[in-house]
């Protein structure tokens, strides 16, 4: 710490004497001013203990403006030093200094006014010295933090310990990590130093710290590595996920099943003896690439995730499910990520888990911000078995209505797609496009001989049901 008012007046050697009735407090000293100014306020900056002989200061009138400058320039003291020009404090200077509040003291002449300064700056220096020690240790404390495997949990730790104080992390509008209980969002009764963390990525990272703190200076540092560590834990997910996502696409397509799949399932933390709830995030186009990189909100911090068809999959082993997927989808809504979130249900098994990915991927199709788990469709239980060709079979009802919609913008494909959807009605068809019945009649005509499946019979219709479902499944 500087030396404080106080000390400096009871140093030995010194011989310094209060003059006057001003309090004396242990205020710190930042700096000696020598003047002979009549008013040298603008060379001060505050803080400052001013010494002078008075040797221009012949009239009281002279003496009570030199208080008042001094004074008005948030000086601490005056030290006046005697034995050169006047032998003793004089009584205007003192009742000015009296009236302000501002603390006299006298200098005696054997007392060189270079001992004051000395005692001011060795002490300033000293301070000095202190402080960056203190903050090379508490550089070395944080990388330690990182370095000793201890991540970002133990650096936030460490750093709320040096500063004496609580800290918090928020990424996506997120709490990442807090060593407080007491809410860090706007409006808080808490008073929180903000600070913005750098991490190349729309995230809005931001780190808290509770006032008052102590060591300032440690924040850019902490900043740094907070953000280099922010930035590693990113790259990882990106490389983990994407390995997933091929486990993932392995399981989904049949191409790994039985106790290689188990296997494979295991070393990538995912238990197929428990049952496994599925969570798929679809974001637009825009969006997208944010998916592989993106943390999870802290309740599937435990979480197995994936990157697969550019989608973003989540393997919760315990959890309501429709408290988790609301909860991820206000994550996404927070994060600014326009998305959809599908549910699948709970399964064990590696084929559960196909079973839950195809009917998250199903509940997407609906369109909400959050769709919960519902029956899983005949198209998708086919589809969950790679046994059956349905993909083979509905590009061969369907490609030739897509080729003959290509050449001729007939919309085969549409009408065919809402005559399903209300059962089979030619008047709710013609009513819902815009079209004449004996026109929907002869769309469905060419739907029969372009695909060779007539939609007015039960067994084609449902033929060509499936067709459009897998289309949808697989789009």
């Amino acid at each position: 710490m500087p030396i404080s008012l106080t000390d400096l007046l009871s140093a030995k050697d010194l011989d310094l004497a209060i003059r006057g009735s001003a309090a004396v407090t242990p205020v710190p000293v930042q700096w000696v001013a020598v003047t002979e100014l009549e008013d040298p306020s603008p060379f001060l900056s505050g803080g400052e203990v001013v010494l002078t002989t008075g040797m221009r200061q012949r009239t009281g009138a002279v003496q009570r403006r030199f208080v008042e400058s001094v004074h008005r320039a948030g000086a601490l003291a005056i030290g006046f030093g005697t034995g050169l020009s006047l032998e003793r404090v004089p009584g205007p200077l003192l009742e000015e200094a009296n009236r302000l509040g501002l603390p006299v003291f006298e200098v005696p002449y054997r007392t060189p006014f270079i001992a004051v300064g000395k005692l001011v700056a060795d002490a300033l220096s000293a301070d000095h010295v202190e402080q960056l020690q203190e903050l090379l240790s508490g550089h070395q404390v944080l990388a330690k933090a990182l370095l000793s495997g201890r991540g970002l949990t133990g650096l936030l730790k460490d750093l709320a310990g040096i500063l004496g104080t609580d800290v918090a992390l928020q990424q996506y509008g997120a709490e990442v990590f807090s060593t407080s209980l007491r809410a860090t969002g706007p409006g808080t009764q808490t008073a929180w130093h903000r600070l913005p963390i750098a991490t190349g990525m729309r995230d809005r990272c931001t780190l808290s710290v509770a006032k008052p703190f102590g060591h300032p200076d440690l924040l850019a540092y902490a900043q740094s590595l907070i953000s280099v560590e922010l930035n590693n834990q990113a790259r990882r997910r990106v490389s983990e996920r994407a390995v997933n996502g091929q486990l993932l696409d392995d399981v989904v397509a049949g191409k790994l099943t039985g106790q290689d799949a188990v296997h494979r399932l295991r070393a990538a933390g995912v238990s197929t003896e428990r049952r496994q709830l599925t969570l798929l995030v679809e974001a637009g186009t825009a969006q997208a690439k944010l998916l592989a990189s993106l943390p999870l909100p802290p309740a599937l911090q435990d979480a197995v995730s994936a990157t697969c068809e550019e989608r973003l999959a989540v393997w919760v082993p315990d959890g309501d499910p429709a408290v988790l997927a609301a909860e991820l989808g206000s994550y996404l809504q927070e994060a600014g990520i326009p998305a959809k979130v599908g549910v699948g249900g709970a399964y064990a098994e590696p084929a559960g888990l196909r079973w839950g990915y195809y009917e998250a991927k199903e509940g997407l199709l609906r369109g909400a911000a959050v769709n919960e788990p519902d029956r899983l469709s005949l198209a998708s239980l086919l589809m969950a078995s790679r046994d059956v060709p349905l993909a083979d079979l509905a590009a061969e009802a369907l490609d030739p209505l897509l080729a003959f919609d290509a050449a001729h913008d007939a919309e085969l494909v549409p009408t065919l797609e809402k005559y399903l959807a209300v059962n089979g009605s030619v008047a709710k068809v013609a009513q819902a496009l815009g079209l004449h019945r004996n026109t929907v009649r002869y769309r469905l005509t060419q739907i029969a001989d372009l695909s060779g499946y007539d939609p007015a019979v039960t067994a084609d219709r449902v033929h060509l049901y499936l067709a459009l479902s897998v289309r949808r499944l697989t789009a």
